[in-house]
């Protein structure tokens, strides 16, 4: 849904989080586990491995084990992993033993309350790291997700507005700031799963990294994302496809499941308070990423509470996982812009047979990325698509999108010209290779591994402006003049584009840029994704689905009137 661009522009360290003292004593009501819980680790949507993980009570009070391993972003198998706590969660020891390749890794550490003391054996190279700690700190290696059950029993006393001592074992302490505590609902094949999503800031050297750690009514790991990093860990109980994280709500909320192509997509339709015989529908299409039909970031469930507010306009809203997300099926590894259009277009046919539903008037409304599907699905389903609107998304190439958003990042950093115009030229050796499969001598395999992709070469390989040219339906575009993701000029370039067609509704393109609002269509001072974690209203403004059941109760009478 965001930033394209592979080369890495901020130094990053996985997070690790660290609770001070407050509340109940950590681990008064925590759940030891008999049998391993599998933790199943993805990156960048792909999945990459898996952690077991055994937490159980000791005469001196827990003991958190675990094994696994991943293959990205860096390959390695954990051979142990042993950590020792007391009864209130202070460290007491931590035994490591793992390997990348034909590397062996060993990490012995013993804990005061204000020293951590490390025999590190990497390479043949041992070393003797003594640092001071805070006291409170929670233990936390790279990579090691086992130690978040550490991190979970803290959290599970803390407040929104707290803030701690992190100790990244063996690199340096850090301060996280716990940001909001919001309850979340997983709905599985056989029960909902009440959790408690936490959204801490962490303040690594590069600046701030924002992780978001959910924990469930027994105060046991959960969940554990950082979204800039497109790392997700997710316990095995609700990663399964036929489960979904319940972020939000709407009254009248009603899930369906609709025959795609060899696989059934999971949905919620929410109709309006009064349904009428044949009511007009519209379909949400999300960005890239692997976001489920509410399209939540940063604690902001954009189609949730857009479907809301459309419904309430007189619209039947469908919102729906897309395949391989939530709870719909199919494969998300070898998907492309074009299947994802394709999937668009089945959940038009399915409205078109309802019997409350007009199928002259089903529109599309893309955001981001899903402003590409939707443009490629109103092409396709032809007459069965009424009108489309465009909200926040490109109105250029997928290439020129990915090295703009490099660009901004850049204008960002600290790097000298010379370092950026070498991140450049990286990214367009890059984009280059992905496209013609040729050309990856020299750059690094985990950015090979990250960029060669079919969705990323679709991505890349689509033109706003050839596709514009197939549009035959009437167009809306909606900017949030403060979107830092996907700048306000693509709002011009799509518009230009669109008033440009020859077709008969070319006249009936209109652009609306709404102020003060960033990507995710809030209100915003800068817009940066870095602005995100404290933003102070989370709610989506009223006025964009005002704009878009204004321009469609206009567009679609004259179309209507037109058949």
């Amino acid at each position: 849904m965001f930033v394209h661009f592979i080369v890495a522009i901020l130094f990053f360290i996985t997070p690790a989080l660290a609770a001070g003292p407050a509340g109940a004593p950590a681990g008064s009501r925590i759940a030891q586990s008999a049998e391993p819980v599998v933790f199943n680790i993805s990156y960048r949507g792909t999945p990459v491995g898996q952690e077991s993980v055994v937490l159980t009570r000791t005469d001196t009070g827990w003991k958190v084990s675990s094994t696994g391993g991943q293959t990205a972003p860096s390959p390695f198998t954990i051979d142990k992993f042993e950590a020792q706590y007391s009864r209130t969660w202070q460290p007491l020891s931590l035994e490591i033993e793992a390997r990348s390749g034909d590397q062996l890794l060993s990490l012995r550490s013993t804990f005061t309350a204000t020293t951590a003391s490390t025999d590190v054996m990497q390479g043949g190279q041992k070393n003797l790291v003594t640092q001071p700690i805070s006291s409170g700190s929670v233990v936390l290696p790279n990579n090691f997700f086992g130690a978040y059950e550490a991190l979970a029993a803290r959290l599970s006393t803390l407040q929104a507005g707290a803030s701690f001592p992190v100790y990244v074992l063996p690199q340096a302490e850090v301060i996280g700031t716990v940001t909001a505590v919001t309850p979340q609902r997983i709905q599985t094949t056989d029960r909902l799963i009440e959790l408690r999503h936490y959204s801490v800031a962490i303040r690594n050297p590069a600046g701030l990294v924002n992780v978001e750690v959910a924990i469930d009514e027994q105060n046991r790991l959960a969940r554990i994302a950082v979204p800039a990093a497109g790392i997700l860990v997710l316990r095995s109980d609700l990663s399964g496809v036929m489960k979904r994280d319940v972020t939000y709500r709407n009254d009248r909320d009603q899930q369906v499941f609709i025959n795609s192509l060899g696989f059934t997509i999971a949905a919620t339709v929410t109709p309006p308070p009064s349904p009428a015989p044949r009511m007009p529908a519209i379909v949400l299409i999300a960005g890239a990423g692997s976001g489920d039909r509410d399209e939540t970031v940063a604690n902001v469930p954009v189609f949730g509470q857009l479907s809301g507010d459309l419904s309430n306009a007189g619209y039947f809203v469908v919102r729906y996982d897309k395949r391989g997300i939530g709870q719909s099926g199919g494969r998300p590894e070898s998907a492309t812009i074009a299947d994802y259009a394709d999937d668009a277009v089945k959940v038009v046919e399915w409205l078109s047979k309802r019997s409350d539903i007009d199928p002259r008037r089903i529109s599309l409304v893309g955001h981001s990325e899903g402003g590409y599907v939707a443009m490629l699905a109103a092409a396709r389903a032809g007459d069965k698509v009424a009108a489309i609107a465009l909200v926040n998304a490109p109105g250029t190439s997928g290439r020129d999108l990915v090295l703009a958003q490099q660009q901004h990042a850049l204008s960002l950093s600290s790097d000298s010209e010379d370092v950026k115009a070498a991140k450049i030229q990286l990214q367009q050796r890059i984009l280059s290779a992905v496209v013609s499969g040729t050309g990856w001598e020299g750059i690094p395999p985990q950015m090979q591994k990250q960029a060669d992709t079919l969705w990323f070469k679709s991505l890349i390989e689509f033109d706003a402006a050839a596709a514009m040219k197939k549009i035959k339906q009437p167009v809306l575009i909606v900017q949030g003049e403060k979107d830092a993701v996907i700048a306000a000029a693509n709002a011009d370039k799509l518009e230009a584009l669109a008033a440009g067609r020859k077709e008969k509704s070319a006249p009936q393109t209109r652009k609306i840029v709404l102020p003060g609002l960033n990507h995710l269509l809030v209100p915003a001072t800068t817009g940066e994704v870095s602005e995100y974690v404290s933003l102070p209203i989370r709610t989506v403004s009223p006025d964009v689905a005002k704009s878009i059941a204004g321009w469609l109760g206009t567009v679609l009478v004259t179309t209507r009137q037109g058949q």
